[in-house]
């Protein structure tokens, strides 16, 4: 338990960052977005593999239940965090993740698939929701965008890594050897978390030991907080449901259209490659006139490139032009609504509002692979697509709201724990 007086000895000072710290919880998301995007790599083998006995439903609904424990996982670990620790949530995360990445790779059939899918998604969004409080914690505020970016980067980093993995090894070794590899990286990364000290200002919301659980629910869902939480759940399933809708079905979908699997798996690369890219350019916009801002321009870049592919004769210029839009938007959107959370939430209740917009981040990632798989599996693959391009103009329309509700949104909006309004407390400000 933190007293007031250690609180504001350990809290981190103004304008200045932890690097190391950054660095490692990056390093963390680029081994979760391997674990994450690498199944969208290996579908069109699985589900060619007769031993597997898997459909084209059947594969979008494992390919969506990883986001249903994400949910979970992203939900329980601030409470979790609060009680044990940011670094021992860090570490049982990727404990949690890399059995199930080898449980994957050992599946016999899609039941067990569907299991070990399940608890990757537990510590994935555990491990997500903490890295990235960690990460913004150790940061300046006047760099909270690219600080959530550098972090967040690593998702779409991590499927880059897999897609180039995954185009000598697929056609040599099959599918299975994909998630071993995940595993052996995974439990490197463990080390790497154990063998690090975590600084006590990497948890500087802890502090705030007038903040119960109860008083941080009370911040997000009452007043105020309640429609800015309801915007943000909007923004996030919507943008979720077409990127990751795209990360698991865009390989089998250009298959669909004519292309052999190599090149197919090439496209994967321009789309996750683009969010890699995409996402430094709009974190600079970000810190320069504000994330709702900035995510008001991906969303409209994810729509675009969808709409492009959808209305324009196919080829293979325009499908890398409308694919690198949607991969800019689609990464980006959820990091910049993740930034905008941060902010407008007082610092005490930032990991909750961040397992919120998480939580409600994997929602759509649930249902944008079951989808997609509905579609893909009458045949239409343009229906897919058009599936994503309606969840993009629903994105759209709200972080345009969260745009606004932003600029009308102060820290007075929200309620000090004592029933007094007033700027968010920080650790040096605790009341004994």
């Amino acid at each position: 338990m933190f007293s007031p007086s250690a609180a504001a000895a350990d809290a981190p000072k103004t304008g200045k960052s932890n690097s190391a710290i950054i660095a490692l919880c990056m390093i963390i998301t680029v081994i979760e977005g391997y674990n994450l995007i690498v199944f969208g790599q290996v579908v069109p083998l699985i589900l060619r593999d007769q031993s597997m006995g898997i459909t084209d439903q059947a594969i979008g609904l494992i390919g969506g239940v990883v986001y249903i424990g994400a949910i979970l996982g992203s939900l329980v670990a601030p409470l979790l965090g609060q009680r044990f620790g940011r670094k021992a949530v860090l570490a049982g995360a990727i404990t949690v993740f890399a059995a199930a990445s080898a449980l994957t790779g050992l599946s016999p059939d899609g039941v067990v698939m569907g299991l070990a899918r399940f608890l990757a998604g537990c510590g994935l969004g555990a491990a997500l929701t903490t890295a990235m409080t960690v990460a913004r914690n150790n940061a300046p505020a006047r760099r909270g965008s690219l600080v959530v970016t550098i972090t967040m980067a690593g998702i779409p980093l991590g499927g880059v890594v897999a897609a180039l993995i995954a185009v000598p090894v697929l056609p040599a070794v099959g599918w299975r050897p994909m998630f071993f590899i995940g595993t052996a990286v995974t439990l490197a990364i463990l080390l790497a978390v154990l063998l690090t000290k975590f600084p006590v200002s990497t948890e500087p919301e802890v502090a705030g030991g007038a903040w119960t659980t109860r008083h941080k629910l009370a911040a997000l869902f009452s007043g105020r907080g309640a429609m800015v939480a309801l915007i943000i759940a909007v923004c996030a399933v919507a943008n979720m449901v077409a990127w990751q809708g795209l990360n698991v079905w865009v390989v089998e979908a250009m298959i669909g259209l004519g292309l052999n699997l190599q090149v197919a798996l090439l496209f994967s690369f321009v789309l996750t490659g683009a969010a890699v890219i995409g996402s430094f350019a709009t974190a600079w916009i970000a810190d320069r006139w504000g994330a709702a801002l900035a995510a008001v321009i991906t969303g409209g870049c994810t729509l675009l490139g969808l709409v492009g592919i959808l209305a324009v004769p196919f080829s293979a210029p325009l499908a890398v032009a409308c694919i690198s839009l949607m991969g800019i938007g689609g990464h980006s959107t959820m990091n910049l609504v993740h930034t905008a959370t941060s902010d407008i939430y007082p610092l005490p209740a930032r990991a909750t509002a961040l397992g919120w917009s998480n939580g409600t981040s994997f929602i759509g990632a649930f249902l944008g692979p079951t989808l997609g798989g509905a579609a893909i599996a009458a045949g239409e693959f343009h229906d897919a697509f058009g599936t994503f391009a309606a969840a993009a103009a629903v994105c759209l329309a709200a972080v345009t709201g969260l745009y606004i509700a932003d600029r009308k949104t102060t820290h007075a909006s929200f309620r000090h724990p004592h029933g007094r309004k007033g700027e968010p407390l920080v650790a040096s400000e605790v009341p004994a």
